[in-house]
């Protein structure tokens, strides 16, 4: 086991002990040897959220992101603390990314489209939510998304055919 995953080991173990200041401790030491390595910030990160330090936790989520903005967790995460601060139109760029990076996750795909409809983009609405539900079709949220989508879109004829769809699934 490489030196960075047995850290990652010991901090999830003294998390799972709740003993976040030792943990804390163990990073910030381990930072200054392999300061490099985004999963040391991502557990730090970790803490922080848990902590309820969300400037902390957005400055080492900023730092990972930075070492490695391939990460579809942390794009989603930072996604959501910027939603939180009213930051929607930025908020909106990492879940973008974190759909590029998922792009088979039904459950990004969702938020995506709660995304556009908080800044009222609604040309990409019913694709976003087609798709999700092609990926999850038993997901009752996306169904029930979907079906406001179609309303407000002025889609009826879509929108009675899929309450037909529910009913279906309700009599069976």
């Amino acid at each position: 086991m490489d030196k960075i995953k047995e850290l990652v080991v010991k901090v999830e173990w003294l998390k799972s002990e709740q003993k976040f200041n030792d943990a804390i401790k163990l990073l910030e030491t381990s930072l200054t040897r392999y300061n490099s390595d985004y999963r040391l910030y991502e557990e730090l990160a970790d803490i922080y959220l848990y902590k309820g330090e969300l400037d902390k936790w957005l400055k080492s989520v900023d730092f990972s992101l930075s070492l490695n903005k391939e990460s579809a967790t942390w794009n989603y995460l930072k996604w959501f603390i910027l939603l939180s601060q009213d930051k929607t139109t930025e908020a909106i760029k990492f879940l973008e990314e974190s759909n590029k990076i998922l792009s088979n996750n039904s459950e990004v795909l969702r938020n995506l489209w709660w995304a556009y409809t908080m800044i009222w983009n609604s040309d990409r609405w019913i694709i976003i939510l087609k798709r999700a539900l092609s990926l999850a079709p038993n997901d009752e949220l996306i169904t029930e998304d979907l079906a406001m989508a179609l309303i407000w879109a002025w889609e009826i004829n879509e929108w009675n055919n899929l309450l037909k769809r529910i009913w279906k699934k309700v009599m069976a």
